[in-house]
């Protein structure tokens, strides 16, 4: 791939946004977490207990480029070129930002925080919720702000466990080192809330706050059943044949997706038109549609 087609590849936006996303992952780790001894989670909280343990010079910006970079290099073919573009652009963003807030701009971030002060419970919530917004908008727009994230897709397969349990047993055992190093528990458990409520957020703005619901309708009724729904919600539906696995009836299966405010409507639709039809319904994350027809 030469460099005009690469050009032509990478989204403005995506730089934008990602661009975005590292400093708001700044501004949370280096007014909230770093200023009280807090540690965030995966290669950003090992960075910050290397940058505290070892001399001056060696600041939280250049360990998070240190050990993030060759990670995503690392996990280059698996990942592919352009992930790992906007991975390092979206590093490089929040360790310069990361920099500019703690060695460049006139905030005293040294011994506490400017908005929460020495409240460790405040510090811990909002510095998680604003990291994880950080985060989430990284991995939305094709980046990624920490090499952890990588290793667990590449080994948490290999050892037979999920990624998520993956990154969580690498936090634990941060947190735990973090304990053993500092000589005390109080910062890493802190931490652990640190952590969930970066999670939680990072899942809100991932997935989204509203998700939709997918309904799969078993029916002898198809007809009715789909004129209805359409005629009541305006959007299309996607219909295949089906058989019953025990009486072996023919049927049709419905694929709906609507809202969480228009189950019950959905509901009653249905079961006036057929009140023997079988209604299962489960949650999607995002819905992608060029049309009103599935």
């Amino acid at each position: 791939m030469n460099l005009v087609t690469l050009k032509e590849k990478i989204s403005v936006k995506n730089l934008v946004l990602l661009t975005i996303a590292g400093i708001i992952n700044a501004f949370g780790i280096t007014i909230f977490l770093a200023p009280v001894n807090l540690y965030d989670s995966g290669i950003s909280g090992t960075s910050m207990l290397l940058s505290q343990v070892t001399p001056p010079a060696f600041s939280l910006s250049i360990f998070l480029v240190i050990l993030n970079i060759p990670l995503f290099l690392y996990g280059y073919k698996r990942q592919g070129r352009m992930f790992t573009i906007y991975a390092i652009y979206t590093v490089a963003i929040y360790s310069v930002s990361s920099w500019l807030i703690t060695d460049i701009l006139p905030i005293d971030v040294r011994f506490a925080s400017p908005l929460a002060g020495t409240d460790l419970l405040l510090c811990s919530i909002f510095g998680g919720i604003i990291s994880g917004v950080g985060s989430g908008l990284a991995l939305r727009f094709g980046g990624a702000m920490d090499g952890i994230e990588v290793m667990a897709v590449i080994f948490a397969k290999r050892l037979g466990i999920s990624v998520g349990t993956f990154v969580m047993i690498y936090n634990m055992l941060l947190y735990i080192i973090c304990g053993f190093v500092k000589n005390s528990w109080i910062l890493p458990l802190y931490s652990i809330v640190t952590y969930f409520a970066a999670l939680k957020t990072l899942d809100f703005i991932i997935e989204g706050i509203d998700r939709s619901k997918a309904a799969m309708i078993v029916t002898k009724s198809p007809d009715k059943i789909c004129k209805a729904l359409s005629e009541s919600f305006e959007c299309g539906m996607t219909t295949m044949p089906a058989k019953g696995g025990f009486s072996g009836t023919d049927c049709t299966l419905i694929y709906f997706v609507v809202n969480r405010f228009q189950i019950a409507t959905m509901k009653k639709i249905i079961h006036e038109i057929d009140p023997m039809a079988y209604i299962t319904i489960s949650e999607v994350a995002d819905v992608f549609s060029s049309n009103h027809d599935m």
